[in-house]
């Protein structure tokens, strides 16, 4: 029995989406909501199930194809028997891009004791599942699937994936060229920082997809989906924004010291880590209702104020660009609200499980490449957007009070605003009154 699946709609307004990437090949057993490939529009990605349990017997849309939703994009076969001559029929052109890399014409790698390894590579002591690029990939570098049985994925429901083996890959390289007696040297402490940490390690020149290296040493990678719509949308707002930018240098002890006193109580009773992050969020919806016209939009000649802050945050997706998820009516948040949007968001964005609503509708946001180690930012404004704030990395630093040397942390925040409405004595106002709120924090308050 055939099993049609079909494009999903991931909302009203989307008519089509782009097939990102297919985690099964074609001839691969599939299970019933299991994850089967991920899809890209021009307002979210996501990963999508699959409709039944069977046999993954035809791929209607390869990788790169923009098709209407509720068209055909594959077929699951239910009963195993007609599995293998539809995988024979599935034509070329439709097989997913990202399948196992061809090699029969190279001998499996020896073991020490002259067996091959190929049987130890394609083996699991547990039952999670290794799509067949990560098992050919461990094959071709030697590794055994037990030796990744332990280790965590980023993939939905924690699938290992392809980039979770290359970071074990390069890590554990790393750690094998290293001298014996740095191996076990102490590193030193992390500093904080203001955000949900995303791990993000950049490309390295053989990582980059794409085609071969060419004969003048340069190498033709091609846009996916989501870089061509942050090109798009980055170069549309300055062709329509003319960009002012104010900075503050911002206290931010006091918090530093009333988050320690509460962040046990807090990862006790939330599951997740108080960053500073919310802090910000706090101050900037804040300084926002005072300050209306940095939550505004230009429609023609007109100013359209908002009654609700929405508030957009920045979500960083490792290598693949990043989000902007947004928390709707922040002004009806507490702190903890606060701190609970966001770590929703930030996951389910890193899951690819957002879904079109969670990404409109934003009225201002915030970015912060404070937690990659970044001192100061002048972030492009999010259309239809008027403004949009940066946050530093929090540092300790000398600083005068009252004729005195003292360490104190501190972090610059930076404002990117439309000239057309906010003017430099509107944008200053407001960082300065982020600025007093977060410094002026009250070390009595209660957590709840």
């Amino acid at each position: 029995m055939k099993v049609d699946m079909l494009m999903p709609q991931m909302g009203e307004s989307i008519t089509e989406a782009t097939v990102s990437r297919w985690l099964k090949s074609v001839g691969d057993s599939v299970k019933k909501d299991e994850m089967i490939l991920e899809i890209s529009t021009d307002k979210v990605d996501s990963e999508i199930p699959a409709p039944a349990s069977g046999v993954l017997a035809e791929v209607k849309a390869g990788e790169g194809d923009t098709v209407p939703v509720k068209t055909i994009i594959a077929i699951i076969e239910t009963e195993g028997a007609g599995a293998a001559s539809s995988t024979s029929e599935a034509p070329a052109s439709a097989q997913p891009v990202e399948t196992a890399p061809q090699q029969q014409e190279q001998p499996a790698a020896p073991t020490m004791n002259g067996h091959s390894s190929s049987t130890k590579q394609s083996q699991s002591n547990s039952d999670r599942f290794y799509s067949p690029l990560v098992k050919s990939l461990a094959e071709k570098h030697g590794i055994a699937l037990e030796e990744l049985d332990d280790l965590s994925g980023s993939g939905q429901g924690g699938r290992f994936t392809k980039q979770d083996f290359m970071d074990y890959l390069n890590n554990r390289d790393a750690s094998s060229k290293q001298p014996a007696q740095q191996v076990t040297a102490p590193l030193p402490a992390a500093p904080q920082a203001p955000a949900p940490a995303v791990e993000q390690r950049a490309n390295t020149p053989s990582d980059m997809p794409g085609s071969e290296w060419r004969s003048d040493g340069t190498k033709v990678v091609p846009m996916d989906n989501m870089r061509k719509a942050i090109a798009e949308h980055m170069v549309r707002s300055k062709h329509t924004s003319p960009h002012v930018y104010s900075m503050h240098e911002v206290d931010v002890t006091n918090i530093s010291i009333w988050r320690e006193k509460y962040k046990a109580e807090f990862k006790k009773k939330e599951g997740f880590n108080l960053s500073f992050t919310p802090f910000f969020l706090e101050a900037a919806i804040r300084g926002l209702l005072e300050y209306p016209y940095v939550n505004a939009s230009v429609e023609g000649n007109s100013v359209i104020l908002k009654r609700n802050v929405n508030l957009g945050c920045a979500v960083a997706l490792g290598n693949t660009g990043l989000i902007v998820p947004v928390i709707k009516r922040a002004e009806e948040r507490n702190l903890v609200g606060i701190a609970r949007a966001l770590t929703d968001l930030a996951t389910r964005a890193r899951d690819k499980k957002l879904m079109p609503d969670d990404v409109m509708g934003g009225t201002f946001t915030v970015t912060n490449p404070g937690v990659f180690g970044t001192i100061i930012g002048t972030p492009i404004i999010n259309q239809p957007q008027v403004a949009i704030l940066c946050l530093g990395a929090i540092e300790k630093r000398p600083v005068v009070i009252d004729d005195m040397i003292a360490i104190r942390q501190r972090c610059y925040l930076t404002l990117s605003y439309d000239h057309r409405i906010v003017d430099g004595s509107t944008g200053g106002l407001f960082l300065k009154y982020v600025r007093e709120y977060l410094e002026n924090w009250d070390l009595d308050r209660p957590l709840y």
